[in-house]
């Protein structure tokens, strides 16, 4: 395949005055270079001419171009299309055309002045240059030429991408940077066939957001062809094709009879969705009565309704669903066996020869979707022609279940692979802000690719808005897959940002986006509604809430210092996810410590079921804000509930969670202030069912030097007015970070902070002793601080156990070991905290043997051990699935020289379904397996992780010597020497 791209270092956007298509080799400039030609310069721009034979959809791509100068410029470009061979009344020009359909192409072509040789006949290329004296009379002209239609129109819409006019420039209102001059250079840009056949959307789950906005923007109750237009053109600038269309409430060929046809005019190949057969959709059979959707009762009707889906779509280019599901993208019933649709598939076949009035219609594409249930009809032995493209499904939370194996690949129709950025059921629907992780649609993909599932690409987008930045990428990456390998990730960021917003604030922004997206990944929003991040053991909960706090504050400063025209954009790309996430993670993690505190009999309960409600308002002023843009253009899009789910399916309404309130009128029970500590629910002195050892004891874990470099304490008012409180250590290597203090009934509570002197502490184990009192009260409690000084060797190096466990981010290994040409390497941003890192090449013919396969080592240094001197080893996972046949998910571990243990991460699973652990793996974002393993003493070990499939991707390797406690996240990486 032809992919002349130019590989290049951000900082040069900003240097050359230029704006680069994400990926693309550079053919324009701002500046006037060594015999570059002027496109724009001095209020004038020049025409472009094109042959009115050329596809429509060609012209009217010219005709945009002309529009993007406009923009760009503030002039638009003449256009003139031409029935003849040459073009006249012009020194320089601008040709678009394709070969074979353009005269003035063509002629060229003729004369040697331009070589189409690497591009004809291929799918989908173009190549731009600049070509002197083309046409008596001309001196220079800037060619545009393409293979096919959507080559030429690709073309196009890379030079508009370059002079600065973004893709989302209506979908996202990302304004065009003004320019005074725009220059063609002197090079060649051309660009081959793309890596993936057919790259499109779903227009899915469209109710209530782009059904309404829909509806009230064209004042309509369908989806017609004003709506589809802006979709369509937004694709071909993305270097998309390929759609699904609405489906729930909508018949994308009968509600408007210009949608099918406007669609081939643009260059859109049209298909349905996976459960709807022969260009039919589910609303227009339900349309009127037919009957039962049951081809074993109903099937003369049924035939005939897919006789008139196919002879409607025979004029344009169309793309086949093959088989059926039940009604409404439901199961078919268990007694519609495997050869009843063997025998659908083939009547839909015979459908199609007839109207196509072939013997060949393997030139007709046709899909047959292996989602859910579907696939397991395809393990337990269904088959369809070999023509008949297999489009393998993810489990509808990003992690693919199956791809095709080297026989498989060898198919003619191919394979493909149907995948999610938006859901609609178990265990939680997810639809209001984007949750995906570039890095993760990377692994999957690229593993897609590399297992030949190349002819189609598609992506469920749900309402289209606010998944941009996820649909950008995927359709970067479908277009050119090694271009954006997963070293080039940050790059695409980088390149993103500066497109939409410019250099000046690019790196931020860039920032922003990959941050943002990590944190709403590892837990979807709508799956907030419990206890997730835990509120009292490695300050998990505060932490989560200052990584958002800091995000808001960085955007903050950006939002305000932006230009009025790009802030709009801004909001909708960036400021309101962040902005909207921080309230709803606040406000669910202030919920759950209302409901806490107020068992605790902690006034501080109260005021934050304040906040709670506050943050409640606030989420709703930022819907409001959005709906308000430019006017109300995007009134709806963020309709959809997020707050208040209590199983999969949406909730109806906003809801307050639940919160806790305590009565501040009266003084609790057994004094008037308590004492809670780090990693315990309980309080002191006090009795619930979190109580600390008995009606008034405290307790602290042990402090160490390697662990957190502060524990802490908060004391807090159980009283109905002001009260004093006093702290002391008995030691001189023991501080506290407050000593005293007021409480009044409404004040928030005291956190003191338990500080270790390392340097003074006796080594090895001591104890300290702290007093909390309030003697106006007459209450006095005691706790004995366990404390353990111990020192690692100074020739070690590696990881360090701290409070019992040792905590290791996968990339930081001690020893990366190859096998053969085989080894782990980093996936940057990939998982839940810092990165993945998986074996490379992710396709093998073979599994590894156990502990003959890349291995990674990680040295720790360990002071104790639980009393039957047995620790556990708990790698961390990506929630990728056993989508190799016969070869599930497999490592190898081992400490020290011990026997390695083979471990299956992924359970095997029942064909078309998810394994037994899916839902807690896809609610968590994570996949846990555990061993253990007998060690002799302290001191120094090595942990050693096989890989055994290639597949595999590690985010952290934790090792518990019995200090592990419970939390989301784990605990954060230890002391590394």
């Amino acid at each position: 395949m032809l992919h002349n791209t130019l590989f290049f270092v951000v900082g040069l956007l900003a240097l050359t005055g230029s704006i680069e298509a994400l990926g693309q080799k550079k053919c324009i400039s701002f500046s006037s270079a060594s015999g570059s030609l002027a496109l724009a310069k001095s209020g004038n721009v020049l025409p472009i001419y094109a042959d009115n034979a050329d596809w429509p959809g060609v012209l009217r791509a010219a005709g945009d171009l002309s529009a993007d100068f406009k923009r760009v410029t503030g002039k638009a470009a003449k256009t003139q299309w031409l029935n003849g061979t040459s073009i006249s009344g012009a020194k320089q020009a601008i040709i678009v055309g394709t070969v074979g359909r353009s005269k003035l192409i063509d002629n060229l072509v003729a004369a040697k002045k331009l070589d189409v040789t690497d591009i004809k006949g291929k799918w989908e290329s173009f190549k731009i240059q600049l070509v002197q004296r083309p046409f008596p009379g001309v001196d220079t002209a800037f060619v545009i030429a393409g293979s096919d239609k959507r080559g030429s129109i690709y073309g196009v819409y890379d030079i508009s991408e370059q002079i600065g006019v973004s893709p989302w420039y209506w979908w996202a209102d990302v304004p065009a940077r003004r320019q005074n001059s725009i220059y063609a250079l002197n090079t060649v840009c051309q660009q081959g066939e793309p890596d993936i056949k057919y790259r499109g959307i779903f227009l899915n789950d469209e109710q209530p957001a782009l059904t309404d906005w829909v509806y009230e923007k064209w004042n309509t109750t369908v989806f017609g062809s004003g709506f589809y237009v802006t979709v369509f053109e937004l694709l071909l600038r993305l270097k998309a094709n390929y759609l699904w269309p609405t489906m729930w409430n909508s018949q994308f060929n009968a509600d408007d009879p210009k949608n099918q046809f406007l669609a081939d005019e643009y260059g859109i190949v049209m298909s349905t969705s996976h459960q709807e057969p022969m260009m039919r959709s589910t609303p227009e059979w339900n349309a009127k009565p037919r009957g039962a959707w049951d081809y074993s009762k109903n099937n003369a009707t049924i035939y005939q309704y897919w006789v008139e889906g196919a002879q409607r779509a025979k004029p344009y280019e169309s793309y086949y669903v093959m088989g059926m599901r039940g009604n409404g993208d439901e199961p078919m019933s268990e007694e519609q066996n495997i050869a009843l649709l063997e025998k659908i598939v083939a009547d839909q076949r015979d459908i199609i020869a007839k109207t196509y009035n072939t013997t060949d219609i393997s030139t007709v594409p046709q899909s047959w979707c292996l989602y859910k249930e579907v696939q397991g009809y395809y393990e337990n032995g269904m088959r369809v022609p070999d023509d008949v493209t297999l489009l393998w499904a993810d489990d509808n939370w990003g992690n693919i279940r199956r791809l095709p194996s080297k026989e498989e690949a060898k198919r003619k129709g191919g394979a493909g692979v149907y995948y999610h950025f938006d859901y609609v059921g178990d265990p939680r629907s997810y639809k209001w802000h984007n949750t995906n992780s570039i890095p993760k649609i990377w692994q999957q993909m690229d593993l897609a690719y590399e297992r030949e599932a190349r002819q189609i690409w598609v992506v469920n987008v749900g309402d289209l808005k606010p998944m941009e930045i996820p649909i950008d990428f995927f359709m970067s990456m479908a277009w050119d897959v090694k271009r954006w390998g997963k070293d080039k990730l940050h790059e695409w960021h980088l390149l993103w940002a500066e497109r939409e917003f410019g250099a000046k604030y690019a790196k931020d922004i860039a920032r922003l986006v990959e941050d943002y997206t990590r944190y709403t990944a590892r837990r979807k929003h709508e799956l907030l509604n419990v206890p997730v991040f835990s509120l009292v053991s490695y300050n998990e909960a505060q932490r989560t809430q200052e990584e958002w706090h800091t995000l808001s504050a960085l955007s903050n400063k950006i939002y305000r210092q932006l230009s009025s025209d790009a802030k709009p954009a801004y909001f909708q790309l960036v400021h309101h996810p962040i902005e909207a996430s921080r309230v709803v993670h606040d406000l669910h993690i202030k919920a759950q410590q209302s409901v806490l505190y107020a068992e605790q009999g902690r006034n501080t309960a109260n005021a934050l079921r304040g906040e709670v409600e506050d943050l409640f308002q606030e989420d709703a002023k930022l819907t409001k804000q959005y709906h308000s843009l430019l006017g109300g253009k995007w009134n709806h899009m963020m309709s959809q509930t997020h707050i208040g789910y209590v199983y999969w399916q949406q909730p109806m309404r906003q809801q307050l969670p639940q919160t806790g309130e305590v009565q501040l009128e009266e003084v609790g029970l057994p004094a008037p202030i308590v004492v809670t500590f780090e990693d315990a629910f309980g309080v002191a002195p006090g009795d619930n069912r979190n109580n600390i050892h008995g009606f008034n004891q405290f307790a602290f874990s042990t402090l160490d030097r390697y662990g957190a470099p502060t524990k802490y304490a908060e004391v807090s008012s159980m009283s109905n007015k002001q009260i004093t409180w006093n702290a002391y250590s008995n030691s001189s290597y023991v501080k506290l970070s407050k000593t005293s203090g007021r409480l009044g009934k409404n004040s928030d509570s005291a956190r003191v902070d338990i500080i270790v002197d390392w340097a003074k502490a006796p080594k090895g184990l001591s104890a300290a002793t702290l007093w909390f009192n309030s003697t106006a009260y007459g209450m006095t409690g005691q706790v004995t601080v366990p404390i353990r000084n111990e020192v690692v060797p100074s020739d070690f190096k590696g990881h360090i156990e701290g409070a019992g466990v040792v905590a290791i981010e996968a990339e930081h290994w001690s020893r990366n070991k190859k096998a053969g040409s085989a080894a782990w390497e980093v996936i940057p941003g990939y998982g839940r905290t810092l990165s993945g890192v998986s074996p490379f090449p992710s396709v093998t013919d073979a599994p590894y043997t156990a502990a003959q396969g890349p291995s990674l080592e990680y040295d720790i240094y360990l002071f104790t051990l639980p009393a039957n001197k047995s620790i556990s080893v708990i790698p961390y996972w990506g929630t990728g699935l056993n989508q190799n046949p016969g070869r599930p998910m497999k490592y190898a571990v081992a400490v020290d020289n011990e026997d390695p243990q083979v471990i299956q991460i992924v359970p095997n699973t029942k064909p078309g379904d998810v394994p037994p652990d899916w839902q807690p793996s896809v609610r968590d974002s994570v996949r846990y397996t555990r061993t253990n393993h007998t060690l002799s003493a302290v001191g120094k070990h090595t942990v050693k992780i096989w890989a055994v499939e290639p597949a595999v991707v590690l985010e952290r390797v934790v090792v518990n010597v019995g200090g592990l406690k419970n939390s989301y996240l784990g605990p954060p990486e230890s002391v590394r020497v």
